[in-house]
């Protein structure tokens, strides 16, 4: 059995905008959404029928199937698998490939649907608040917090695994004026 490393919503939508229902689920380290009832698929109380798919994280932008998916009462059925090149998301460049899989952008610790790295608002300054300010080398352990960006425990500022890099890496590395977009409408 695969470890449940966090939790997200899954969304179902008949268009682009609007929501059916929604439902929270289970993460798996490998990437797998399960039910929370521990099922290996979700149920979703709709009527079969086509749905745009759409995934929501606590610190990671959301993304949405490009085109509805056919959903229906078979557990067996095929699921909509987002870490895939053949399946197509909603948006321009609205996930990002590591290790040769598809996944949702980290950083958003703000929650405001853009990653941001400087400037008013920024994903950055809330870690370095956490952690006290003053001093960058602090950290905040056993903590579940957007602001832990990689998702380790652990809110830190700089260093080795540290929450910041991540946003930097997501809005483009290079050029740290740049955002990221959540592609969700």
């Amino acid at each position: 059995m695969m470890r449940c490393v966090d939790w997200m919503i899954v969304e179902l939508r008949p268009t682009l905008t609007t929501v059916v229902y929604s439902k929270p689920v289970l993460l798996q380290r490998d990437g797998d959404l399960i039910d929370p009832d521990g099922d290996p698929y979700v149920n979703f109380p709709v009527a079969p029928g086509n749905y745009h798919v759409a995934l929501r994280h606590r610190n990671h932008l959301g993304a949405i199937s490009q085109f509805s998916q056919p959903l229906f009462f078979d557990p067996h059925s095929d699921p909509y698998d987002f870490r895939v090149g053949s399946t197509s998301a909603y948006g321009t460049a609205p996930l990002r490939y590591k290790n040769g899989v598809l996944c949702l952008w980290a950083g958003d610790a703000t929650g405001n649907g853009i990653v941001q790295y400087v400037g008013n608002g920024n994903d950055r300054d809330p870690i370095l608040i956490a952690i006290g300010g003053s001093t960058p080398t602090n950290t905040v352990s056993n903590v579940y917090s957007p602001l832990d960006v990689n998702m380790d425990g652990v809110i830190k500022y700089v260093g080795a695994n540290n929450d910041r890099d991540p946003i930097l890496t997501t809005v483009g590395g290079s050029t740290p004026t740049n955002t990221r977009v959540q592609q969700l409408p």
